[in-house]
């Protein structure tokens, strides 16, 4: 096999796995609070039911892994490659940092300040991506779109559960 396509195809997988790697890793923090805490919470109606967020978050873990590829495949070693990973990363790290705040320290306020941090940071990734790949940027529309309506859904649970002071 020719060197090049090796290469190619390990990118890929590389990419791929990262993502899905910090989802692994999310939802060690999500399955043990699934049937006590999280079932205990009052959600609101347009809570989608809990089967569907596994497969919901695999295709968006997929799609972030392949608008990366596409970016680093089109990029070159240059300033907004650099800042585009950096983002990536960064955003990336928010996504675990939800898991484990939210599903981990069961501390729901402070889970949507970093949900709201991450869609930030997911906006300023697919823009970066754009700069090199526009396909890139746009597999990253989904997860933005997820993302918001978590948030409206983090919201509503914070505020249904609110204990009066």
């Amino acid at each position: 096999m020719d060197t090049r396509i090796l290469r190619t195809w390990l990118l890929l997988i590389l990419c791929i796995a990262i993502p899905l790697s910090v989802g692994i890793i999310g939802s060690l923090f999500t399955v043990g609070s699934i049937p006590g805490w999280y079932a205990g919470l009052n959600k609101p109606a347009i809570n989608p039911p809990a089967w569907v967020f596994g497969p919901v978050w695999t295709v968006l873990y997929l799609l972030m892994g392949i608008s990366l590829y596409l970016f680093l495949r089109d990029g070159s070693e240059s300033a907004p490659v650099r800042q585009g990973v950096i983002f990536f990363a960064t955003q990336l790290a928010l996504n675990l940092l939800w898991s484990m705040v939210f599903f981990g320290g069961h501390a729901v306020a402070i889970a949507l300040v970093v949900l709201l941090l991450l869609i930030v940071l997911i906006a300023a990734t697919a823009i970066s991506f754009r700069r090199v790949s526009v396909p890139a940027a746009w597999l990253l529309a989904p997860y933005l779109a997820w993302c918001c309506f978590a948030a409206v859904l983090n919201a509503q649970i914070w505020l249904l559960n609110m204990t009066p002071s």
